[in-house]
């Protein structure tokens, strides 16, 4: 046996063992506070509240652990077990030149990948979601957004590995280099197009109802300098779910902000003002752009290091995917490479959280920190978002602090806020 298979079988087990650990961890650490309200929370959460959010948290952590066992399974499965070798050759028989015949493998194998999961979504809906009244996903809706879903995967992706094949045998061993720039662009282009023409196949989104509300959201955007066209919308989320959000997308003159529907109905203008001043933050503090900046520097890495590899047959022996071909090379890289970056997980949510503790600062300096939040808490509760995370499951996982040092951390800042105000300032 190879070293690199010897060192791939290993990072699977690792992320299995790891992630089943990581969802115990969170099951045990939940129930343990499922009947104590922490005290940043005292009048403001029902113990009824608390406690519901165990129990949703639990039973999402249990899907969590087999969904683990059942990726391990999967990867094995499409690699040492010969699933993307068997559609190579399967493919192999056609009349087809390449990259044509080389896009169809690779697109096959990574809908087969993407169908084998379905169970699990169909669980988390139909059965955690609609268990705990979030779900408002009917079998037909559900079925029409895979439809979507699968031919907008189609219709970018197939140009897209149709154009990265057609570099790797073309261009010599410096494809990689122009690969890059094509996902860059890619990736640019979707982050653009996503606000305007994407997302609307999916919801509807319509400006502010309330005219006093939106007078006071166009105060807040004027002052903050966010110029967009659409500017802030709101979505019919409660189409879909009783959850409620809001977030930033977007880049150039289609950035929005998009509040949805269920938690306009739910907040104050006060606490709606606070929430869009955070959404804000990531915007003036261009939070977007360094995501953008971070893909595309783990992509000419990504593309470089399977430049190297791809020259190797005993990369495609190594993960059972021989005879070596540049289809096998994009598919063995595609689901060989998540379960290493599984690892690095923690860095990026630590990144993120950075990056949520800024925008909440940010809001504080621009809205009324208080009210941010009285919003959060609304939030945590509706959402039946845990109160207790498990400590490293947290810092492993979570893209926003945890809610007892957010909801500190804006208390303090409201504090500070006031008494600034009240400190006489010199002439």
């Amino acid at each position: 046996m190879q070293r690199l298979t010897i060192v791939f079988l290993a990072a699977v087990a690792a992320q299995a063992a790891v992630r089943w650990w990581l969802a115990s961890r969170q099951i045990r650490a939940v129930r343990a506070h499922r009947e104590r309200i922490p005290a940043p929370f005292a009048g403001q959460i029902d113990l009824a509240d608390q406690q519901l959010a165990a129990d949703y948290t639990v039973a999402r952590a249990r899907i969590g652990r087999w969904h683990g066992i059942f990726d391990a399974v999967l990867v094995l499965l499409a690699t040492l077990g010969g699933g993307i070798a068997a559609a190579a050759a399967a493919f192999q028989r056609l009349p087809w030149p390449e990259p044509w015949r080389g896009t169809a493998v690779v697109l096959t194998v990574l809908l087969a990948i993407r169908l084998a999961g379905l169970p699990f979504a169909l669980w988390r809906t139909f059965g955690v979601e609609a268990r705990f009244g979030f779900n408002r996903v009917s079998p037909r809706l559900f079925a029409v957004d895979l439809c979507k879903q699968l031919a907008l995967g189609l219709l970018l992706g197939a140009p897209l590995v149709l154009a990265t094949l057609t570099l790797m045998q073309r261009t010599g061993n410096g494809w990689w280099v122009w690969a890059w720039l094509v996902w860059v662009g890619a990736v640019v282009a979707l982050a653009w197009a996503a606000p305007r023409f994407i997302a609307p196949l999916f919801n509807r989104f319509s400006p502010l109802a309330d005219a006093a509300l939106e007078k006071r959201v166009a105060a807040l955007v004027e002052r903050c300098g966010f110029t967009a066209r659409g500017g802030v919308l709101v979505m019919d989320g409660s189409r879909r779910s009783a959850h409620g959000n809001a977030y930033f997308t977007g880049i150039g003159r289609n950035k929005r902000i998009v509040f949805f529907d269920t938690l306009i109905a739910r907040l104050e203008p006060a606490e709606i003002e606070g929430v869009l001043a955070h959404e804000l933050g990531h915007f003036r503090l261009h939070h977007v752009r360094q995501g953008l900046a971070l893909s595309a520097g783990a992509s000419c890495g990504g593309l470089a290091l399977l430049a190297w590899l791809a020259r190797r047959p005993a990369f495609y022996a190594a993960l059972g995917a021989a005879p070596p071909s540049p289809a096998a090379a994009l598919l063995l890289f595609a689901v060989a490479v998540p379960v290493f970056m599984f690892f690095t997980t923690p860095l990026l949510s630590f990144w993120s959280r950075r990056h949520e503790r800024a925008a909440d600062a940010f809001a504080a300096r621009h809205a009324d920190a208080q009210r941010l939040a009285v919003a959060l808490v609304k939030l945590y509760r509706d959402n039946a978002s845990t109160l207790t995370p498990d400590r490293l499951h947290s810092a492993f996982y979570d893209s926003h602090p945890p809610a007892v040092e957010r909801i500190r951390s804006l208390q303090a800042l409201a504090a500070a806020n006031r008494t600034g105000a009240a400190e006489p300032r010199a002439i």
